[in-house]
């Protein structure tokens, strides 16, 4: 060290100097944590300033906001003389009022008589703060923000009593940032122009507590029988419970749940003081419920019409009077027909179709009050043998006829054996007898014969908008349907063969008359030829006449099918007269099996009873059964196998009916359409993929080795090309078992 000091310097300065390099540096540093602490310093007083001065001009915009909303806000008067939601009566055909759907308002009760316990649980339920907050509740709203980031991530509702009121009477239920933000605004406009009274007293006449009551005074009779002013603790804590979720609180709903959240209202209330430890085990379950009277059945056809609504009108929330297509005495004939033929324990359903479509009656259970589930038109269950409907339109477009011999004799398809009702074969019958007695093993044959996949094109192009399989089981039945899809279809026969398409809105007018909706006639498509709807319909008057739905006669010609499923779980009836249409089917909802059902016994008589009704003031109607067949299956000639292009009907890869006026097959192929001969003078040719066994199954009844149904050579003459030898038969591949043995 002594060496590295200055020249003339000894030891003591080079120690002197040492330490004042030292002080220097610790002056350095010094001064260089002092430059930091500054600026830290300085940038907190910087977010600090611009926090404020953005908060001070948040807080002005909200100011002006609220100011401006203030002002453009309804009278109180105003605001009382609103009303919610949008009023519909409903018309039958004859112009007769069925049903008036929408909002019921009660008395207007004003705060000062309104009971002070309906008062105390509605504020102690839904916004305990409601006295102190100015609209939007800050501490509530800081506690659903530290859930949200502490918890699931969700904000909780936080929405105060007046918040609720602007939203009611101002704005929509979105769960959007957007509209949270515009409900608090309006939330502190109120409260500014508004006293906290007069919030409550509008809170209290508008809430909705369901069954279309809005407003306690509505609330209380339409569920305890007496006025709002009347109203007793147990009884408000019910009515207050129920704002928080009215179709699950409801005590004509759920008894149980009602009560339940009415004892947590007056728990709420015993917390802030409102009520004693006595008045709060008071037992809602001991208040007295209105008695409910029994509901018009034609809500079920009201449930299903006016949806649609939503896609024939603009949107509007003025009052408008529906005019349907309902006849009332063919509903109250419908009903009772359904309540009385239905076995004990079990559910019916009915659609009745007039010739052009219109619904002329529907029900959808025994008891519109206990159970609001449209069987009718939202329940999927099998048709069982009612099915066969489409296995027998597909072999008489193939070629078959009423008269043709088949052969009920024991089958295996795939590794599948349907077996008969009866448990025996009859052998050698026509396909008309067969049909009659619904005989499984035959149907099965004739499935097999022309193609599953040909059935299930034939029940969609029919109406059949559910899922369809392709198992060999599918021709009983096996797959779920609606019953007023199977209704459709059949009313389609009904109409020689053209679509039908169900609809129950004729027109829609305003309250002050102007039409805002006519419904027009839609073009009918012929979805078979004539005479596969002649050969189908005299099948089906004979299964009416002679065989298993005797019990669906009325004393004129009727046509129709019977269908059952394994065990009893589901009992079908479709068929018509006179122009009328009409479907049944009965069960349980939970299909355990029901003792004695089987679609010729309970359903055809429900049917009889109702058709009796509906057929009264019509002429009696004979069927059209004569077959005027094609060329085609009268001259085997070269001519006769081609037929005329213009009478194809052509199907696409999903077994739906395109409209005519394609130029040609080969033009339907290259748009991915499949020609097939649907015409007056043109065979049924099998889809790719399908396999038709030929005419040896008409001889035999037998499914395997079987010799074709012409001859190579006249094949070859007809077709004008070399026809191949045809392969050795398969082995079966094992496929599910049959979920259904309809008969």
């Amino acid at each position: 060290m002594a060496e590295d000091a200055p020249r003339g310097m000894g030891k003591r300065g080079a120690r002197r100097a040492q330490a004042a390099r030292g002080q220097r540096a610790a002056a350095r540093a010094g001064a260089n944590n002092t430059g930091g602490g500054s600026r830290w310093r300085l940038w907190t007083r910087r977010i600090a300033i611009w926090g404020g001065a953005l908060a001070l001009l948040g807080a002005l915009f909200l100011g002006i906001a609220v100011a401006f909303a203030a002002r453009s806000l309804p009278s109180f008067y105003q605001l009382k003389a609103t009303q919610a939601g949008q009023t519909i009566v409903v018309r039958a055909r004859d112009g007769s009022e069925i049903a008036e759907l929408g909002p019921n308002y009660g008395e207007w009760i004003p705060f000062a008589r309104i009971p002070r316990p309906m008062k105390d649980a509605m504020v102690a339920v839904e916004d305990r703060r409601f006295y102190s907050h100015p609209g939007v509740d800050p501490l509530g709203l800081a506690r659903a923000l530290y859930v949200a980031v502490t918890g699931d991530g969700r904000v909780s509702a936080t929405s105060t009593i007046t918040q609720q009121l602007a939203r009611n009477v101002f704005l929509n239920s979105n769960r959007s940032f957007d509209r949270k933000l515009r409900e608090g605004v309006l939330a502190l406009a109120l409260e500014a122009k508004f006293s906290k009274e007069q919030i409550l007293e509008l809170y209290l006449n508008k809430v909705y507590f369901g069954g279309g009551a809005y407003g306690i005074d509505s609330a209380s009779r339409t569920f305890f029988s007496h006025p709002g002013t009347e109203l007793s603790v147990a009884e408000a804590a019910i009515i207050a419970g129920m704002v928080k979720a009215p179709s699950s609180y409801s005590p004509t709903a759920d008894i149980d749940a009602a009560v339940g959240r009415a004892e947590v209202v007056l728990a709420l209330m015993q917390e802030q003081g409102y009520i004693s430890a006595a008045e709060a085990r008071v037992d809602p379950s001991t208040v007295n419920l209105k008695a409910e009277k029994a509901q018009n059945s034609a809500r079920y056809f009201t449930d299903w019409a006016l949806p649609q609504l939503e896609l024939l009108l603009p949107e509007t929330t003025e009052p408008i009077e529906v005019w349907t297509t309902i006849d009332p005495g063919m509903q109250r004939a419908a009903t009772t027909a359904i309540a009385t033929n239905s076995p004990r324990g079990a559910q019916g359903a009915l659609v009745s179709l007039d010739r052009d479509g219109a619904v002329l009656a529907l029900v959808g259970g025994t008891d519109y009050v206990k159970t609001n589930y449209n069987r009718a038109t939202n329940a999927l269950r099998q048709p069982g043998s009612a099915w066969k409907l489409f296995v027998y339109l597909a072999a008489l477009e193939a070629g078959y006829k009423p008269d043709d011999r088949v052969v009920d004799t024991p089958v295996t398809i795939d590794g599948w054996s349907p077996r008969n009702s009866s448990g025996r074969n009859s052998g050698e019958i026509d396909l008309r007898t067969a049909f009659a007695y619904s005989i499984n093993t035959v149907a099965a044959q004739l499935g097999n014969e022309v193609g599953f996949g040909t059935v299930a094109s034939m029940a969609k192009r029919f109406g059949i908008t559910t899922p369809i399989s392709t198992y060999p089981s599918m021709v009983l039945g096996s797959n779920e349907v609606r019953l007023i899809d199977m209704t459709r279809a059949f009313a389609a026969i009904s109409n020689k063969g053209a679509s039908v398409e169900p609809y129950g809105i004729v027109r829609v007018t305003s309250a002050s008359g102007a039409e805002l909706y006519r419904r027009e006639r839609p073009s009918s498509i012929q979805l078979v030829p004539d005479y596969v709807a002649a050969g189908i319909t005299d099948l089906l008057q004979t299964a009416v006449a002679t065989g298993t739905g005797r019990a669906a006669q009325i004393g004129r010609p009727v046509a129709g099918k019977t269908g059952t499923t394994s065990s009893n779980k589901d009992g079908y009836f479709v068929g018509f007269s006179s122009g009328i249409t009409t479907g049944v089917w009965m069960g349980r909802d939970d299909s355990r099996v029901v003792a004695g059902l089987q679609g010729g016994a309970a359903p055809a008589r429900a049917f009889a009873a109702y058709m009796r009704y509906a057929v009264a003031k019509r002429p009696a109607e004979e069927f059209e059964t004569a077959l005027t067949l094609p060329e085609w299956q009268l001259e085997p000639d070269d001519e006769a196998m081609q037929g005329d292009p213009e009478d194809y009907y052509f199907i696409d890869e999903q077994g739906n009916l395109v409209e005519r006026g394609r130029p040609d097959p080969a033009a339907g192929e290259a748009g991915g359409t499949e020609g097939v001969g649907r015409g007056r003078d043109q065979p049924a040719f099998p889809v790719e993929g399908e396999q038709t066994t030929g005419e040896a199954t008409r001889r035999n009844g037998r499914l395997g080795d079987m010799d074709q149904a012409a001859s190579d050579d006249f094949l070859n003459q007809a077709t004008g090309g070399g026809v191949a030898p045809r392969p050795a038969a398969q082995p079966a591949r094992p496929r599910p078992a049959a979920t259904a043995t309809p008969r």
